[in-house]
């Protein structure tokens, strides 16, 4: 009997004191990827454009560390290169639709029934369609770009903000320290941006670390379909587009950049998993 009711107790506290060893790993990849994108220009082997028929598809080597692709391009240098625009395209499109979802968030949580009635319907009707058919349609419909897949992966991603905002929104709006203020006369936008705010704070953190992995995996796969940034510029879906015509005679052209995806969004969701339950301890 003792036993059975100290296990889920152990159990716990054997969780939470995973999780921080989980947030340092994926911490800590995280920073040696974007360590690696942004002296991408000093540490790169090669100039990620430059072509060399006379060595192409040759296998990893001392002179190209993860090979060369099908034009004699240096395989390391483009991941070095398109972890440059993976990283950046994903927090730009996080940072978009941040923007967009807590001021509709905010606005339909506080700002009386029939705002809220408008702003939730047109955010369930966005919701209703599945994301990456939209941000492909989008994406066809502007034209390949990387300024094009933010703006379509900004569209689909705000409304999961919004909703989340709203109902954090909605549960502060009810506290004590909010009646409070509005009793002294405070305006709606300082109760928003002081009472309201910051009580969402550490869900939109933890929402918006799983948000950035998740634009990067829709950046890749929009590349991959040939509707991210143009060629020549290096993206790891256009990589991984390009080499699968040789996967049977080259198959470090997709090894390794599925590889340099994979453990992006692994970093990326330990990282938010850490965060996920240092919030959930703070709260209990």
């Amino acid at each position: 009997m003792r036993g059975s009711a100290t296990t889920p107790v152990v159990a716990a506290a054997r969780a939470t004191t995973a999780r921080p060893w989980r947030m340092l790993v994926g911490g800590a990849l995280l920073l040696l990827l974007a360590t690696g994108a942004l002296l991408a220009p000093a540490i790169a082997p090669d100039d990620p454009l430059r072509q060399d028929l006379a060595h192409h598809l040759e296998a990893p080597s001392l002179a190209h560390p993860l090979g060369t692709d099908r034009l004699g391009r240096d395989v390391l240098s483009r991941l070095l290169y398109g972890a440059r625009l993976s990283l950046a395209v994903g927090a730009a499109a996080v940072a978009g639709a941040l923007a967009i979802g807590i001021v509709v968030g905010t606005v339909a949580g506080y700002g009386g029934r029939a705002a809220d009635e408008i702003l939730m319907r047109g955010t369930e009707i966005l919701l209703a369609f599945p994301g990456i058919l939209l941000a492909i349609a989008l994406a066809t419909m502007l034209g390949p770009s990387a300024r094009n897949v933010v703006i379509a992966l900004t569209v689909m991603g705000w409304p999961t903000y919004a909703r989340l905002v709203r109902a954090e929104i909605r549960a502060a709006a009810a506290r004590e320290s909010t009646r409070a203020a509005e009793a002294l006369g405070a305006s709606p936008l300082r109760v928003a941006v002081r009472h309201l705010l910051p009580t969402a704070r550490a869900a939109i953190v933890v929402q918006a670390t799983f948000g950035v992995a998740g634009a990067i995996v829709a950046e890749s796969s929009l590349s991959f379909l040939g509707l991210g940034p143009p060629p020549p510029t290096p993206s790891w879906g256009a990589m991984l587009a390009e080499g699968r015509s040789f996967l049977l005679i080259a198959p470090h052209l997709v090894v390794a950049p599925a590889v340099a995806l994979g453990v992006t969004v692994l970093a990326i969701q330990m990282l938010g998993d850490g965060l996920r339950g240092d919030r959930t301890g703070s709260r209990s």
